[in-house]
């Protein structure tokens, strides 16, 4: 596929306006749920595109008890979907980093919005080629070179590969990754790169991780970063990297995900409602049941659920927002 067809391709919004009737017993997300029976009318959520399969799953899980609670869950990136919060269009922000003290704090503030931020899962940025190109693993500092200077065109001009020791292919540089409202791409940039938003220009953007996997797979020379999950979904089409952060070679899974250990890529999901509305119903219910059940929808989003710690802590901040009582 070329550029300017993979970008008009990529330039289709991530929205899903979910119809939200009882999905019945054949999802594989897990256990047993305590789904809030009886709620009604409509939540808004926007922002991080790697936590929309989260808020994707939990409103599914939350439709079989209240079948007549509308839900819409979209995915223009962790800062588009501040900026929509920030402007009262949404009353719950998805995002894949902390909201940047910087700039969208004072948005919110200078529009009265107060919100409470809570973790929801965990995730790590998956690096991953095409099929057809033999990576098995980068240093940090390969990717680093790699993603900022654009005199690198093809993958041996970055020497050997980490865990073999033989030569990087001798293929030309295509790359792949998220566009600047996404969260991922802040992250990656911050953590690998040295800078937020320090990137070289001449890759294909997107802000859905979906294009991001497709773009990766179809092209034989194709390396990109994305959400860990998006990865887990493709893996039959997608070959991944392995990074080296100094410690030796080490693959993004569940383990070394919500451990650390996958460093430094691995990183907390958040969602952020909006205090004024995380007081009543259904937002409230609506947390409340994703807070009570983080593993059996992270389970089926295919997502790395928090640990026990980050889970209490998670409970404690939402008790704070809503007064503590359930």
């Amino acid at each position: 596929m070329n550029r300017k067809n993979w970008l008009l391709a990529a330039g289709a919004s991530a929205v899903l306006a979910l119809g939200l009737g009882a999905c019945g017993d054949d999802d594989e997300g897990g256990g047993e749920t305590n789904a809030p029976e009886g709620l009604t009318g409509d939540i808004q959520i926007d922002g991080s595109s790697t936590v929309q399969p989260f808020a994707e799953a939990a409103a599914e899980l939350v439709a079989e008890g209240s079948p007549e609670l509308n839900i819409s869950v979209a995915a223009a990136g962790t800062g588009g979907g501040f900026e929509r919060f920030c402007a009262g269009e949404t009353v719950i922000s998805t995002a894949s980093r902390p909201i940047d003290e910087a700039e969208e704090v004072p948005l919110c503030k200078d529009e009265g919005i107060e919100y409470t931020e809570v973790q929801v899962a965990n995730d790590g940025i998956a690096v991953a080629t095409s099929p057809d190109l033999e990576i098995s693993c980068l240093t940090t500092d390969q990717l680093a070179e790699l993603w900022t200077d654009d005199s690198i065109t093809n993958y041996s001009d970055l020497g050997d590969d980490a865990d073999t020791g033989e030569a990087l292919p001798d293929a030309e540089v295509s790359l792949y990754g998220p566009g600047t409202d996404s969260g991922t791409f802040d992250y990656f940039t911050d953590a690998i790169n040295g800078e937020e938003g320090l990137s070289r220009k001449d890759y294909q953007a997107s802000e859905d991780d979906n294009q991001l996997v497709t773009g990766v797979a179809g092209d034989g020379g194709g390396l990109g970063y994305f959400g860990f999950s998006y990865y887990e979904q493709s893996a039959d089409q997608l070959n991944l990297v392995s990074v080296d952060s100094g410690d030796g070679c080490v693959a993004p899974s569940a383990e070394t995900i919500q451990d650390g250990s996958y460093a430094p890529l691995s990183r907390p999901l958040f969602m952020y409602p909006n205090n004024a509305d995380v007081t009543e119903d259904p937002v409230k219910g609506f947390m409340e049941f994703v807070v009570d059940n983080y593993d059996t929808i992270a389970e089926a989003a295919l997502i790395v659920p928090m640990d026990e710690t980050q889970a209490e802590e998670a409970a404690s901040a939402l008790d704070g927002a809503t007064g503590g009582g359930k």
